[in-house]
C-alpha cells in the first residue's frame, strides 16, 4: 500500500482482494509511507491484530512515529509484529513484506517538500532530514510499466516535468482547484500553496506538456469544485485529458 490513511477499514471492506483469508490477517503485506501526515498514517493503526507488516519509509518518518507517539507501540506489542526498512529519497528500493519476500515491484521516492507535519515540534524537526519531509513514489511494476504517485505536490520544476513524462499512470495531487479556495469558502489563513498544495488550475498549465501517462487527479478536497460533475471546473478537467479518481478504481501495469 501506498500510505494508509483513517478510512483504510472501509477501503479493505469495499475491496474483496483487501478481505481477511486466515483469521483476522489481511492480504496487506507492507505499507510505504510518503511521510508523516495524519492522513497518509492512521491507518496504520488499524492494521495492529498482530499480523506482520514491512513498513518502509524515511529514517525521519520512522522516528517521528516510532519514538514521538507513543500510541504507534500498538505496531510492536509482539517481536517483529512491524519491521520497519528506511529508504532514502531518490534511491531505488524492493517493496518486500514482514519476511522479506520481494514482491518485484520496485520504488523510488522523489523528494517533494522540506515541510514536516504541523504537530512535528521544531525540536524535533531540526534533527530531521529536509528532504523526507514529504515524498512522492514512482514504482515500477514486473512488466516494465510505471506508475508515478505525488500526493502532496507544492509546485513542479523541470526536473519533475522529465521524470513524470517518462511515466504510464500519473496520479496526481488534485487538493484544491485555486491557491485561495479555502480563504474564499471558509474562511481559512492558509493558501494552498502555503499548505502544499500546487492548485490543479495551474497544474493543467504546468503539466500540459507531460502527454504520455494516463493522468489521473487524486488526494482531492471537499471544497474542490471540480468534484461537480455539472460543473465548469470538471469539464475543464476532462478537457485537458485528465480523470478524476473514484474509489475503487483498479490500474492494471
Amino acid at each position: 500500500m501506498l500510505g494508509a490513511s483513517p478510512d483504510l477499514r472501509a477501503q479493505i471492506e469495499a475491496t474483496p482482494e483487501l478481505h481477511p483469508r486466515q483469521g483476522r490477517h489481511s492480504p496487506i503485506a507492507g505499507i510505504a509511507l510518503a511521510n508523516a501526515d495524519l492522513d497518509h498514517v492512521l491507518g496504520l493503526l488499524l492494521l495492529r491484530e498482530l499480523q506482520p507488516l514491512r513498513i518502509h519509509s524515511t529514517a525521519s518518518v520512522r522516528r517521528i512515529l516510532r519514538e514521538d507517539n507513543s500510541m504507534f507501540g500498538m505496531l510492536h506489542r509482539i517481536p517483529e509484529q512491524a519491521i520497519w526498512t528506511d529508504f532514502e529519497s531518490g534511491k531505488e528500493f524492493s517493496l518486500c513484506n514482514a519476511q522479506g519476500v520481494d514482491s518485484g515491484l520496485r520504488c523510488r521516492a522523489w523528494s517533494l517538500s522540506t515541510h514536516y507535519s504541523a504537530y512535528v515540534t521544531a525540536d524535533r524537526q531540526r534533527q530531521l532530514t529536509s528532504g523526507e519531509a514529504s515524498l512522492g513514489f514512482f514504482v515500477n511494476s514486473i512488466s516494465g510499466a510505471r506508475l508515478a504517485y505525488m500526493p502532496a505536490v507544492p509546485q513542479v520544476d523541470h526536473a519533475l516535468l522529465a521524470e513524470l513524462g517518462a511515466c504510464d499512470v500519473l496520479l496526481f495531487d488534485g487538493t484544491f482547484w485555486s491557491n485561495n479556495e479555502l480563504i474564499r469558502v471558509k474562511g481559512g489563513e492558509q493558501t494552498a500553496q502555503q499548505m502544499g498544495h500546487v492548485a490543479v488550475e495551474e497544474t493543467l498549465v504546468e503539466l500540459a506538456g507531460v502527454c504520455r501517462p494516463r493522468k489521473i487527479f487524486l488526494h482531492i478536497n471537499n471544497t474542490n469544485p471540480m468534484l461537480d460533475e455539472a460543473s465548469a471546473e470538471y469539464r475543464q478537467v476532462r478537457d485537458a485529458g485528465w480523470e478524476i479518481a473514484e474509489d475503487g478504481w483498479q490500474f492494471n501495469l
